[in-house]
């Protein structure tokens, strides 16, 4: 299976090298010539669980000296969500006929990618953990795995056959209901990572104070609700997703706080990405999170104040209005009365 992976950062780094580690022919697209020329120089290395693997020679190259004739069975879009909507377009052109676009971002991009450009696009997310110290160099995390399946739900030959192929290189599963799985992690993105990134720190941290749990539990509760209304059916990933007792929102209970403390063990001590994408001056993936619950809320008449006043401050952080405090939580809880 010819595949192309767009995006070397830490997730497609780790893909690329184990496939190419596995002695599956894999290339690779970068941004530009400088950080293919970089790759090609330095190679490809994975440390870290699942063992480290070593690749010296690399079939790498920016992405438009690719759109001049290349076609590939399978493309892996493993780029910053932003990224994804912008290039997408131009991969389904390389793509030959019968053949796989599969992006693995967070939020709502698979879904878009699929409104979009149809039947080509293969759904996923991931539950792998990886950093990219440098370019070339990179630390799996856990022993995750990619999850993926047909947008419009069911089973499917192509979803099996990208399965067999790819979990050469890292554990793939394949699932009936993707577009359920991608609502789980979408409401603990929502309701965990963006706050983390709103109050400068861990969830364990900010769930403490009365207005971060106010805001956890109504960013959670707006975002299910959508979901619902849409018609998706969240599956289990560390938690059930529907809370217990829940009848429109949250109830608070015994019951309700042992639910909350399993989500307290899977993520409470993790430093959210979306933080670190603020510390670093990069782009975050808010409009594709919380963003997104909010664009397709009003198709079901569902409303989601607190979800769009996290989506403004976070863009008023990461143009330097604010900054990452704990007490960005009340003003939250303010501007969505």
């Amino acid at each position: 299976m010819r595949t192309l992976i767009v995006g070397i950062g830490a997730l497609g780094g780790l893909i690329a090298a184990r496939l190419r580690a596995a002695g599956s022919p894999v290339w690779l697209a970068t941004r530009n010539a400088e950080s293919a020329a970089r790759l090609k120089a330095s190679g490809l290395r994975v440390t870290g669980v699942g063992g480290a693997v070593s690749v010296e020679t690399v079939e790498v190259a920016p992405l438009d000296e690719y759109l001049t004739g290349s076609r590939f069975d399978l493309i892996v879009l493993a780029t910053k969500a932003h990224d994804a909507i912008e290039v997408a377009s131009k991969l389904s052109g390389l793509l030959e006929p019968g053949g796989t676009l599969l992006p693995i971002q967070n939020g709502g991009v698979p879904q878009m990618l699929g409104d979009r450009l149809g039947e080509c696009v293969l759904g996923g997310l991931s539950n792998l953990g990886a950093t990219m110290t440098e370019p070339g160099i990179y630390e799996q995390r856990n022993a995750g795995h990619l999850l993926i399946g047909e947008l419009a739900g069911g089973e499917s030959e192509r979803a099996e056959r990208v399965r067999q192929w790819l979990g050469r290189a890292v554990e793939l599963r394949v699932t009936p209901n993707l577009r359920g799985a991608v609502w789980s992690k979408l409401l603990l993105n929502c309701s965990v990572t963006t706050l983390g990134a709103v109050a400068g720190g861990t969830m364990r941290e900010y769930i403490s104070s009365s207005e971060g749990r106010e805001v956890f539990e109504q960013a959670y509760d707006e975002a299910l609700s959508v979901a619902l209304a849409s018609g998706a059916r969240p599956e289990r990933m560390i938690v059930e997703p529907i809370p217990p007792a829940r009848s429109g929102r949250s109830v608070p209970s015994e019951e309700y706080d042992a639910w909350l403390d399993q989500i307290l063990q899977g993520y409470g001590d993790v430093r959210p990405s979306m933080l670190q994408d603020i510390e670093r001056g990069r782009i975050t993936e808010i409009d594709f999170i919380n963003g997104y619950v909010v664009n397709i809320a009003p198709q079901f008449s569902v409303h989601t104040p607190v979800n769009a006043a996290i989506v403004e401050t976070v863009h008023a952080i990461t143009r330097g209005q604010l900054a990452p405090d704990p007490s960005l939580l009340k003003l939250i809880l303010q501007a969505s009365q």
